[in-house]
Formats: C-alpha cells, sequence, structure tokens
C-alpha cells in the first residue's frame, strides 16, 4: 500500500494539481483523494485534467446520502430522481453527464475498484467530460462514494448566444448581421417558415450543446457567397429533458 501511495503522489501532474478551487480544499481528504487520482489517470493517458464543480458536488451529496442511509449502492432507489434531473436541480447544465458509485472501506479501495471495472473506467476516462464531483459519506466503517462528471453546458443568456453566433458568421463570410430581433427569436421558436415582414432567402434552425462553431452545412450555405445580411435568433431548448442545449434559427438575406 505505501508502495502504491508513493507511486501515485509520483505521478500527480501540476496540470492535475492544478484544478484546486477553495471549495474542493473544504472537502474531505477521501475526496480530494478520488478527484485527484481520477485526474492522474487521465493525464498519465494524455487526456485533458476534469475541473470540479460545486454543482455536482451537492447532486453527488444527495444520492450519497441516499446511499448512506441504506447501507447499499445504487444509481437510483425508488423515488429518487435520476442523476441528470439531480445535477439539473442542483445547478448544472450540462450536454453528457454520468455517474460511478461505490461502497470500499478506503478511498484507495473505491478508485481502484473504479478503475478495475470496465463501465466506472470508461466514465472516469471519458474525454467527452470535462467536470467532475465526488462526494464521500463514512458510516459503520464503510465509505459511501459517488462520482459524477459531466460536459458543463455555458448558461448564457438569449442575447449573448445570438452574439456567440454573429460573431461566428462574420468570420466565416463576409455579411453584416442585424441587431437581435423579436422577428428572429420567434422565427428560432417556430418549426417552419420565418416571422415578420422581410423575407430570407435561407433559414437555418440547429440545436447544440456548443457555440464554438457553426454547422457545416450553414458553413457550406455562406461559401456560395449569395448572402449579404444576416440576424440570429435565439429561444428556449425544449425536448431535450434534463439536458442543456442551445436553440438557434440563423436567416440568410440577399
Amino acid at each position: 500500500m505505501k508502495l502504491f501511495i508513493s507511486l501515485f503522489a509520483l505521478l500527480l501532474s501540476a496540470s492535475a494539481l492544478a484544478q484546486d478551487t477553495a471549495s474542493l480544499s473544504q472537502v474531505s481528504v477521501a475526496e480530494q483523494y478520488l478527484f485527484r487520482a481520477a485526474n492522474s489517470e487521465r493525464v498519465q493517458r494524455g487526456l485533458p485534467a476534469l475541473q470540479w464543480s460545486d454543482n455536482l458536488y451537492r447532486a453527488a451529496d444527495y444520492h450519497a446520502v441516499q446511499m448512506a442511509n441504506r447501507e447499499s449502492i445504487s444509481h437510483q432507489y425508488p423515488g429518487e430522481p435520476d442523476v441528470s434531473a439531480r445535477a439539473l436541480k442542483a445547478g448544472a447544465h450540462f450536454s453528457v453527464i454520468s455517474e460511478n458509485v461505490a461502497m470500499a472501506s478506503t478511498a484507495v479501495l473505491i478508485h481502484t475498484l473504479w478503475m478495475n471495472s470496465p463501465h466506472h473506467r470508461d466514465n472516469l476516462l471519458d474525454p467527452q467530460v470535462d467536470t467532475v464531483a465526488v462526494r464521500v459519506i463514512r458510516r459503520n466503517g464503510e465509505l459511501y462514494a459517488v462520482e459524477d462528471f459531466d460536459r458543463t453546458v455555458v448558461d448564457l443568456s438569449l442575447h449573448d448566444q445570438e452574439q456567440r453566433v454573429a460573431a461566428l458568421l462574420q468570420s466565416a463570410a463576409a455579411l453584416s448581421v442585424l441587431p437581435s430581433s423579436d422577428d428572429a427569436r420567434r422565427t428560432c421558436s417556430m418549426e417552419s417558415g420565418y416571422a415578420g415582414f422581410r423575407k430570407p432567402w435561407f433559414v437555418m434552425r440547429f440545436t447544440a450543446s456548443s457555440l464554438d462553431s457553426l454547422p457545416q452545412s450553414l458553413l457550406d450555405k455562406l461559401a456560395t457567397g449569395r448572402y449579404r445580411t444576416a440576424s440570429v435568433g435565439a429561444c428556449p431548448a425544449v425536448g431535450t429533458q434534463n439536458f442543456t442545449a442551445y436553440n438557434i434559427a440563423v436567416l440568410l438575406y440577399p
């Protein structure tokens, strides 16, 4: 055991340690160990270290209490919300979410169990997630651990969403983007057609969990050079259950 801990300490990278936050410094030693162990495993394999999430910690705490009270492990007990609903209630916004649970006598053993279980290992090494929190509760000599992962979606106002897409449009093509308008936002919420008196030559509606790039089909339209003006409307995402997404409409004019 001493050899394992010594090797683990040597493998901790500066990038993993840099994930510490004021909130993380206040959690238990077992929780900090499991957080750093997860990041050590990821960094060794060339994966980005995970950020700590206070929102996920609240979600994990709720479920860890349920497990400790029952002295058992499960991802969901009868009458309990699932992990995505728990995280949403705790304030998390995400496009991907997953969870590891375990019961063992030590944090070292819990991490070992997770790494030796294909499903739990896949969650821990998932390149799609970027955020994590771990909650550990001790009861009757056992540790009950919940490790929640997600890919965080930034909570943006409709105006901020429109501004991000407008910047992408202007980077992709030589066109002007009209100021945000109610007509563009109403168009976003419609299944087809457009709102307002000015008829666009082309309308694209899309849903995304990130506003870092435009859909390829929209880029192809812009590449034709037929359009000189655009309008962008954002609207609340619907039909995504507990997952967070951006709903966008782009209207192109000659």
